[in-house]
């Protein structure tokens, strides 16, 4: 994604001779909108003046040498640096920078003038919000953002650029009523959209209880001049994803016209600072549509637009921005879309939950033959949500069969990891972990609003079609809440899920000439990227290469993508050029270095899926293994949870790691750290699990079938004080192999 982004800019430049010829023909030059034209002036000589008022008194007040600079960034004043390539780093540099704008103020009403102005009063708002972040000031309390950091422009602006996210929506001034503006908000959340609002709209989203801030994607930044902070953000992703240099103004319009894909909703009264901001858009090449009553010499076509009604403002601004989505009606009582999925839910919001220790919880989805599925039938056996107290929970079985002309028996597991996402679509609803480790909420929102379990596969049925038209035909879900028949058909699943393992045995990483790329769960983790191989799945355990490569067959925009294993720099540690350079594109950046096979030195990064914790314990020279199942403590003083909290989201943490549980017994097992010799503790739980393949692998690693009996457990203790002895008694391997540290 990244380097097609990046290709954009390169094309761009080519391509393009001029931005504004967009404009060519919007105003009829025998009658232009004079009127409209002078309020941009007069907005943009008041912001401007405004912005040296304001700056002239913080030279006075702490000196020209003063740093100025938003918080979490490393793009300087981004209006700035993007349209003219300044690097500000002190007040000083400011003054010289806004007369240079305030030439452009002309007299002379015209379309190119106004938007001249707009272009003025973006960097007036640049100015006069970056002083309120002086001297390390953080001006903004919830749920009001201010400006946006760098890691949430890394977290959601390539699912900008690439349209994941269909475009950016920014709402301005106060609506005729809280509950219209809520209506609005969350017509524009079903589709998807980022969503930036200033003014009092905000007061009326959260008065109709819209969800906002960073995991909604729906951004109050605050009153006044902070709606500046959405065009910086925008500025910002065309930087980093769109590879425009700093200061190749013409390019940075271009892309944000192209790629981003913003326009600006006004509800309300306007004054003129408001109508130069109104411009400032359009000089990025976003229209603006008004609930104000305005006569047609105040109006641009396709430009500057008035539509009083609310009812369909939002499918009017869509058609003149051209933003076409394909809308799929899903016949359950929450809103749906991407919008919700890095929604968490708390206990103490819960309503009822699935799986996660608490309950039995599995999902499988399966290919049949024409004859063995009713498309769109839903079942629930079981207790329903009704039956079971507030705070409660159910085991869940779900069991989605599948029937396409072209389905293939390779595709089951991609469409079954893909029911991630599609839960987490549902506002209220929460989805983690796969196959039989799944865990799933419902929130008491939720709830309220008429969500039951039935409505789950409303859901499958809808999202599956949807997302794979070539290959599902017909889908039927049952969902099955009885605990007796949920572990009957677990146990039926787990044969679905042996067979897909079994197919990768003799598959090596040395046979292959690509790895496949797994980025599904940035959702939660923005810099994640797993590297999945023939003899490494993904830290979910549910994502094979196999899987992977089917993914990538199916959807070549997906999150599955091939990675090339050329540049080979360490071949104990599984480290390529290729590998890096992919792992550093995709992770925001964030990653620079990523081995396949340590997990000491520049391991793989852990999201929130995993299955297993690995973390180093230097006692015994050795590394202890934890499960999602498994809740006790552990032999380096933390729990699953716990250490969870420290290796998960994205982040690249030496001697800790998240992975699946299949790849204990993968030949590649920290091969780059001695391998299966190094562990030495792990739940009883997982020792049976892994069974005779455990025993077997450690044989074939030289390790004697005998080995498993000298990894403790927690019946032999819970502290590296409790294990040593054992292992000692034992003759554990990893007492007397080569120093970790």
């Amino acid at each position: 994604m990244a380097e097609s982004s990046s290709l954009d800019g390169v094309l761009a430049r080519e391509w393009k001779e001029s931005f504004d010829e967009i404009f060519d023909g919007a105003v009829d030059e025998s009658n232009p909108p004079l009127k409209l034209f002078k309020k941009a002036y007069d907005g943009a000589v008041i912001a401007t003046s405004y912005a040296e008022i304001l700056l002239n008194q913080a030279i006075r007040r702490y000196g020209p040498d003063q740093k100025v600079n938003y918080p979490d960034t490393g793009y300087y004043l981004p209006v700035i640096r993007a349209l003219s390539g300044e690097a500000v780093e002190k007040l000083g540099d400011l003054p010289p920078i806004l007369n240079e704008k305030r030439k452009q103020i002309y007299e002379e009403l015209n379309f190119n003038n106004a938007r001249l102005c707009g272009e003025a009063a973006a960097y007036a708002a640049e100015i006069i919000d970056a002083l309120r972040y002086l001297n390390g000031a953080r001006p903004h309390v919830e749920p009001w953002t201010g400006f946006l950091g760098d890691p949430v422009v890394r977290r959601y602006g390539i699912l900008l650029v690439d349209w994941t996210i269909p475009g950016q929506a920014v709402i301005m001034g106060r609506g005729k009523s809280s509950e219209a503006v809520g209506e609005i908000i969350m017509d524009l959340q079903s589709k998807g959209f980022m969503i930036f609002l200033c003014n009092q709209v905000v007061e009326q989203a959260i008065e109709a209880g819209c969800k906002l801030g960073i995991d909604f994607i729906a951004f109050p930044t605050g009153n006044f001049t902070q709606i500046i902070h959405a065009v910086n953000y925008a500025l910002r992703a065309g930087m980093s994803f769109g590879g425009i240099p700093p200061g190749e103004r013409e390019n940075a319009r271009d892309y944000q016209r192209r790629r981003v894909r913003a326009f600006v909703i006004h509800l309300g009264e306007i004054d003129e600072v408001q109508v130069a901001a109104h411009f400032a858009a359009i000089f990025l090449g976003f229209p603006v549509i008004t609930d104000q009553e305005l006569p047609e010499d105040e109006q641009i076509t396709n430009w500057y637009i008035s539509h009083p009604d609310y009812e369909d403002m939002v499918k009017v601004i869509m058609e003149i921005r051209g933003i076409k989505i394909k809308i799929v009606d899903i016949p359950v009582p929450i809103t749906v879309g991407p919008a919700f999925e890095g929604e968490v839910i708390r206990k103490n919001d819960m309503r009822i939950e699935f799986g996660g220790g608490r309950t039995t919880a599995f999902e499988l989805v399966e290919m049949v033959g024409e004859d063995e599925i009713e498309d769109g039938k839903i079942e629930v056996i079981g207790p329903e949500l009704d039956d079971v107290k507030e705070g409660g929970s159910l085991p869940l079985g779900i069991v989605v069969k599948i029937f396409g002309h072209k389905m293939q028996q390779d595709f089951e597991g991609v469409l079954e990891r893909r029911m991630h996402d599609f839960v987490n679509y549902g506002e209220g609803i929460w989805h983690m972990a796969q196959r039989d480790t799944v865990w799933m909420r419902i929130s008491k929102d939720a709830a309220a609003k008429g969500f039951k379990i039935h409505h789950f596969g409303e859901l499958v049925v809808a999202k599956q079609k949807d997302e794979f038209p070539s290959i599902v035909d017909r889908v039927q879900v049952t969902l099955i809440t009885d605990a007796e028949l949920v572990e009957k058909e677990l146990e039926r699943a787990r044969t679905f899920y042996s067979a897909r393992d079994e197919r990768l045995k003799g598959l090596t990483d040395e046979a292959v000439d690509v790895f496949y790329s797994c980025i599904l769960c940035q959702s939660f983790a923005p810099n994640h990227v797993c590297i999945v191989t023939p003899e490494r799945p993904g830290l979910c355990g549910a994502v094979s290469w196999l899987d992977a490569k089917a993914a990538y067959e199916i959807d070549t925009t997906g999150p599955n993508r091939p990675v090339e294993k050329t540049g080979l720099l360490d071949e104990k540690k599984g480290i390529w050029e290729s590998t890096n350079e992919y792992v550093y594109l995709n992770s925001n950046r964030t990653i620079e270095e990523c081995s396949m096979y340590s997990f000491m030195d520049r391991p793989m990064t852990s999201c929130g899926c995993f299955e297993c914790i690995m973390a180093i314990v230097p006692e015994a020279n050795g590394v202890m293994i934890t499960t999602r199942e498994y809740g006790g403590d552990t032999p380096v003083g933390m729990t699953f949870s716990t250490l969870a909290g420290s290796v998960g989201g994205g982040v690249q943490t030496p001697g800790f790691m998240g992975h699946g549980r299949s790849y204990v017994l993968s030949k590649k097992f920290i091969s780059g750290d001695g391998g299966l010799g190094r562990v030495v503790w792990m739940p009883t739980e997982l020792k049976e699990s892994l069974g005779e393949d455990l025993r077997n692998r450690a044989e074939e690693a030289g390790l004697g079938a005998d080995f498993v009996d000298k990894i403790a457990d927690e019946t032999v203790g819970s502290s590296s004080e409790e294990i040593l002895p054992f292992l000692e008694e034992k003759g554990h391997p990893a007492l007397t192999m080569e120093s970790l540290i």
